[in-house]
């Protein structure tokens, strides 16, 4: 007979849970028999003691059998997802579905609302008129095996492992979110109850991350992709430098704006690279490899699936995006270099602005947001615009200016040392 004051005391102790003690306890806690005291106790056992590799696996697999889990292995074509843990101007999923899309594969792409200074896929694309991110799974079925779309990007629906939500939901609150073991699980139990037969993973490292350090990174990206492999599911995992913003701009419409530009066949050098490195990776885990997806980036079928995807899920990729009511310029104090520019100040600044919310279920603005008009390596010119900020609340202003206040450096060219933005690559 299992109970949780036993399960508890176990994991406290440093034992290993065996595979009927976990079934038992997430099945119990999705039920309600678990109380959220005792889960949270769980929890933080789990955060002092760790969990092995076949804990975790098993872990995830309980949170996955905790509600539906999807299948695409009937379509035409195979199936390949990519997940971001998530940064300031991370707005690669943008132009990257319909980019693989438009290579052979299809992307059931299930992605999140943003939070504090990170932003959210689903955020940026509601920007978009008439776009929705709530679709039964036989809509989406149908745009994947449609072959002049082949790409959905949508909210998760409840049934998709409950229990991490519940329990997502709890360490938010006990501050037992720090967990490698527990932070792989809630992302790849989702992951993997999605369906997709193969997944690329971008762990993000650095000041704007949610992993600063790369040490810890690595080892989540190495857990993570071990539970894609005991899953059956091909998955290697890019860390990815985010002491720097992605792109120029940090806000719902205005990412979506630089995302039509790289899809156009522009836009920011370190967009366009790790777009291409991420796409590169999908394809040749859907089991693709004579297809350049740059090419399709320049003759313009990625632009036409994105334009096809976006109008699937009701949006129209010809209206007007939102803009902000109220602007304000920063100027460079100085002649010189930008030899820094910090993705946590920017991003803290741009939620200050409206573009990100401090509760899940706050309102964002979409015009919301900062343009970079300089990166770092960049010279810039005293007085010439440095970065602009975009607002519906001119109140919110100062706020953001203070976070702006130690946001950059300017020096000489002989101070700016490059960082790759491609750190590692784990597979299995």
């Amino acid at each position: 007979m299992q109970s949780a004051v036993g399960i508890i005391t176990t994991k406290r102790d440093g034992g290993e849970l065996s595979d009927a003690q976990i079934d038992w306890v997430i099945d119990a806690f999705t039920r309600g028999e678990v109380a959220d005291e005792q889960m949270a106790a769980l929890a933080m056992a789990v955060v002092w003691r760790g969990m092995t590799r076949r804990e975790t696996a098993r872990w995830t697999a309980a949170m996955i059998g905790s509600g539906q889990r999807m299948d695409f292995t009937d379509l035409p074509r195979p199936t390949v997802d990519k997940h971001s843990t998530g940064g300031v101007g991370d707005k690669i999923t943008l132009p990257l579905a319909p980019l693989v899309a438009a290579c052979g594969a299809a992307v059931p792409q299930l992605s999140g609302r943003g939070l504090g200074h990170t932003g959210g896929t689903l955020d940026k694309l509601e920007s978009i008129p008439g776009w929705r991110a709530e679709l039964p799974v036989a809509r989406m079925r149908e745009i994947l095996a449609d072959p002049k779309i082949g790409a959905v990007v949508c909210a998760a629906g409840a049934d998709l492992a409950p229990a991490d939500k519940r329990l997502y939901a709890l360490r938010d609150v006990t501050g037992t979110v720090e967990s490698i073991p527990l932070i792989a699980s809630s992302i790849m139990s989702k992951k993997i109850a999605e369906g997709t037969g193969a997944l690329v993973l971008d762990v993000k490292v650095g000041r704007g991350a949610f992993m600063k350090e790369f040490a810890a990174a690595r080892e989540l990206a190495t857990a993570m992709v071990e539970l894609g492999a005991d899953a059956g599911v091909r998955t290697v995992a890019l860390l990815t430098d985010m002491n720097t913003p992605l792109g120029r701009t940090a806000g719902n419409a205005l990412e979506v704006a630089e995302s039509l530009e790289v899809l156009s066949g522009g836009g920011p050098a370190d967009v366009v690279e790790l777009t291409l490195a991420l796409a590169r990776e999908m394809l040749a885990q859907a089991g693709i490899r004579d297809v350049d997806p740059a090419d399709a980036l320049a003759d313009g079928r990625a632009m036409d699936h994105w334009r096809s995807m976006i109008a699937a899920q009701g949006g129209d990729p010809d209206a007007p995006l939102p803009r902000a009511a109220h602007t304000e310029t920063v100027p460079a104090p100085s002649t010189g270099t930008l030899t820094r520019l910090d993705a946590l100040d920017i991003g803290l600044a741009a939620w200050r602005l409206g573009a990100g919310r401090a509760r899940q279920g706050d309102p964002v603005q979409w015009g919301a947001g900062i343009e970079m008009h300089a990166k770092p390596g960049d010279p810039v010119t005293a007085g010439r615009p440095l970065l602009t900020l975009h607002t519906d609340t001119p109140a919110a202003i100062p706020a953001a200016l203070e976070d702006l206040h130690a946001a950059y450096t300017i020096g000489t060219p002989g101070e700016f040392a490059p960082t790759p933005l491609l750190l590692d690559r784990v597979e299995p």
